[in-house]
């Protein structure tokens, strides 16, 4: 996938949820495609531009068409100017996961230019006065973050924005104040312990714990520097109690801001080839395997590694799974130079993420995001750069094939389908069937494509379609070459000739359907045939040196003919004709 793709959106229903329909790498062709997805009925359509940044892993997305209802204006509703308009009511809220996980998502590109997390950023007063000095950038994060509950309720985003301001006001002063009375202690290794056990029954415990933690992280230049630094608190964890849990879910939240960041976990990482690899090494990191950190990365993730090995630091472990889950869902190719590689990557991950299921990773989230990973691979541009090697239509499908065994999740296996059967039912398709090959041999190709359709994972109706439709493609090649009618112009005795077509069935050259019946029946001729039984013995006497009675030589024929479908009450029905 190309650094720039375009995402086609539909709502099928005035003021309903979005749904993405296509991905495209032109904009025309999006616009375009949108354009016809109105005419077809959607009730409005969308198209964004999406542009990764390979120094953050994220997309910058940017609206670049919309048709139809995409807004419904809220019913005009007297506000209650005494409620609060934000989900935040007080300053302790600002502390809560959702708050910190929104800062986060918010202002990530500002906190991985200064190196830090959330919780370091809302607990230090120097990085709160460079933020707020910015001005431009405190001000887009709460508009921001206003226009989002303004579309949920029934504020204003003025009365939002106003009630954000004030909130953030007073939280950063508050850190000012604790700041300059000297509440957050400046600690080293070994006194993280008992400062823990002294705050465990203190209502606000957490935040000067957090407070102290945020010092002791400030002289780490680097995020691994940081992950190392919070991993050497690890041993020295009060035994048990209150201490205990306070200090090891302090260290845990901070490790699983780290790991939650994009850049962050690509300096940690190391470089990498492609998104895959950066996905095998968060797999490694998240089963507790050793981490094959690039070039650049540090010593931190396979220390982290060993505590996840032992089912340790449960929040950061679960920010890796989630991170994995969004990856896999995500729309950035796992190896955009090759399909082939993209399905060895993918099988890898698939076999070693089966590992991890379990309270971290649910088998449903994992099948999930296979499902949505493969959606993304059976779209035109994928598969026909897949199909771009192939020299014939023939070897089309066969690549068709590959990508089937390399997907999950029945409605993209019917997607894939609705390539499969225009190639087959193309003119080029026969003609450049191994042409100038034998009609044996293209029969035989016919019928291993047909056998690896019936061995594949479609559903029942588009497998026996494909089928039905390489058997017919059989068949025009065999009454135009007149194969089968040969044999019995080629072969004038009887038994001689059911050997041969009996071969040719149990060869694989003729495909399941019309071609295999038709070979049946002309086979069933020669059992019609006069004197046949009389000469089958005969035939069956000279391989051995005692005599073969009939009831023998007819058990010996029905099971030889039951291996090619034709049942026992056939082959005697057809013998007495």
């Amino acid at each position: 996938m190309s650094e720039v793709h375009f995402e086609v959106f539909r709502q099928t229903r005035r003021g309903g949820g979005w749904a993405l329909v296509e991905v495209m790498a032109q904009r025309d062709e999006a616009v375009k495609y949108a354009k016809t997805l109105v005419q077809d009925g959607a009730a409005a359509v969308r198209v964004t531009k999406e542009t990764h940044k390979p120094e953050t892993g994220d997309y910058l997305s940017l609206t670049i068409f919309e048709h139809g209802a995409t807004e419904i204006k809220k019913k005009n509703a007297k506000l209650d100017e005494g409620a609060s308009s934000t989900p935040c009511f007080k300053v302790d809220d600002l502390y809560s996961y959702h708050a910190r996980a929104t800062i986060g998502r918010i202002l990530a590109e500002w906190l991985a230019r200064y190196k830090l997390t959330p919780t370091e950023f809302i607990h230090t007063a120097t990085a709160l006065e460079k933020f707020e000095a910015t001005g431009t950038v405190f001000q887009h994060a709460i508009q921001k973050v206003a226009v989002a509950q303004a579309s949920e309720s029934e504020s204003s985003v003025a009365q939002i924005v106003k009630s954000l301001n004030e909130l953030c006001t007073t939280a950063m002063r508050r850190v000012y104040k604790d700041e300059r009375r000297g509440l957050f202690q400046t600690l080293e290794v070994g006194q993280f312990g008992p400062l823990a056990q002294s705050l465990a029954t203190n209502p606000e415990g957490r935040y000067v714990l957090n407070g102290a933690l945020v010092k002791y992280l400030a002289p780490a230049a680097s995020w691994d520097a940081k992950l190392r630094s919070l991993l050497l608190l690890m041993t020295e964890l009060p035994a048990d109690g209150p201490g205990r849990a306070l200090l090891l879910n302090a260290v845990d939240v901070l490790v699983s801001e780290i790991l939650t960041g994009a850049a962050a976990l690509a300096d940690l990482l190391g470089q990498n080839p492609d998104l895959g690899h950066a996905l095998m090494n968060l797999t490694e990191l998240f089963l507790g395997d050793e981490v094959h950190v690039g070039e650049g990365g540090g010593q931190g993730i396979n220390e982290l590694a060993r505590f996840f090995a032992k089912d340790e630091l449960p929040e950061a472990r679960q920010s890796i799974a989630t991170r994995i889950i969004t990856e896999l869902k995500g729309m950035k190719r796992l190896c955009p130079s090759s399909l082939d590689e993209e399905f060895r990557m993918l099988r890898q991950l698939g076999n070693k993420l089966v590992r991890g299921q379990g309270k971290y990773l649910s088998h449903e989230d994992l099948i999930a995001a296979f499902q949505e990973r493969s959606k993304r691979l059976v779209t035109h541009e994928p598969l026909l750069q897949f199909m771009q090697s192939a020299k014939t239509s023939d070897e089309k499908l066969e690549r068709l094939l590959v990508v089937e065994e390399n997907i999950i999740g029945a409605e993209n296996k019917r997607t894939l389908s609705t390539f499969m059967i225009p190639i087959i039912t193309s003119s080029s398709f026969e003609t450049e069937l191994y042409a100038g090959s034998p009609t044996r041999q293209r029969l035989r190709r016919v019928a291993e494509l047909q056998e690896r359709v019936l061995r594949a994972g479609f559903q029942e109706v588009q497998k026996n379609q494909i089928a039905a439709a390489l058997d017919k493609v059989a068949l025009r090649i065999d009454e135009r070459s007149r194969f089968l009618t040969s044999i019995e112009s080629r072969v004038a005795n009887p038994n001689e000739r059911m050997d041969v077509i009996f071969k040719l069935c149990t060869a694989g050259v003729f495909t399941q359907g019309a071609l295999m019946t038709k070979a049946r029946q002309q086979l069933m001729g020669c059992l019609a045939k006069p004197n046949f039984l009389l000469s089958y013995i005969a035939q069956l006497e000279q391989g051995r040196s005692g005599g073969v009675t009939q009831d023998e030589a007819l058990t010996e024929l029905a099971s030889q003919l039951e291996t090619i479908g034709i049942t026992q009450s056939d082959a005697m029905r057809a013998l007495a004709a």
